[in-house]
């Protein structure tokens, strides 16, 4: 008798087995029958950034939200910045999110809006400068920095901003922001210009305690959006997902975690 039971049992589970696997075949609805997307990052608090060893931010969590929504799978891509267009381009990464500055030019000259399709902008910025604590009160014009060597990330919006603003100052190209911040408390360099974002999360803590922002010099607001490639059918599906997830409280509730609250966009209206 347990002999027989033990084969109906073992029966009705392969049943089960297949059953669940032919519908999730049928469905589509299997992680293995899912695309895949590829988010191109740097790293960047409170965007993206390490946290016992995963990987967290407010664009780390937005991109899974969005993907997920719309039944892809997501993976991350850290990415060096100066070569984003080209990994882009190339279909290494599908889409470039990571604080992207949407409203601004490339030192080409040539804007960004003309290189990739923009989502809908979901948060606003400004390129903010550091520098020592003791010489932050000095800069109180864009000339003040003439003859100072000031470190930018490569081909970011602060390394448009220094080499288009900031009379007179000498641009010392790096591979990322935090790169930027490191040869300032280092001494190597006599200010960075930053992501008023990242500038906020680092800058008078810990390694960088002895760094204060400029506060009469920065940019022209800025906002963040998420490129694709030229004619991506993305775009305007992430655009509704956006839009999904800004009314059901998602945005702000990702905002309230990560500090961004007073800058986060939740309503899409005026950009349709």
């Amino acid at each position: 008798m347990k002999k027989v039971f033990a084969l109906l049992l073992a029966v009705l589970m392969l049943f089960s087995f297949v059953s669940c696997a032919e519908e999730e075949q049928k469905t589509g609805e299997g992680d293995a029958a899912k695309e895949t997307v590829v988010v191109a990052y740097t790293i960047y608090e409170p965007m993206n950034y390490e946290e016992n060893g995963k990987l967290v931010g407010f664009d780390t969590e937005l991109a899974e939200a969005v993907f997920g929504k719309l039944g892809y799978n997501v993976t991350f891509k850290l990415i060096d910045w100066d070569q984003k267009y080209t990994e882009l381009n190339a279909g290494t990464i599908t889409c470039i999110w990571n604080g992207f500055t949407a409203n601004t030019a490339d030192d080409d000259g040539i804007a960004r809006a003309d290189k990739v399709d923009f989502s809908y902008n979901y948060m606003g910025n400004k390129q903010v400068i550091v520098t020592k604590k003791d010489a932050a009160a000095a800069v109180t014009a864009t000339d003040s920095l003439a003859g100072k060597v000031g470190a930018v990330e490569n081909s970011s919006a602060g390394d448009t901003y220094l080499t288009q603003n900031l009379t007179g100052a000498i641009k010392k190209g790096v591979t990322s922001q935090l790169d930027a911040l490191k040869d300032l408390a280092l001494g190597s360099v006599d200010f960075v210009v930053l992501d008023e974002q990242l500038a906020k999360a680092y800058v008078g803590k810990g390694d960088y305690a002895d760094l204060a922002i400029v506060e009469k010099v920065y940019s022209d607001a800025e906002f963040y959006a998420i490129g694709f490639k030229k004619g991506s059918e993305l775009t305007a599906k992430v655009n509704g997902a956006l839009e999904e997830l800004a009314a059901d409280g998602t945005i702000a509730t990702l905002a309230a975690k990560y500090g961004v609250s007073n800058t986060a966009i939740t309503d899409f209206s005026d950009q349709k």
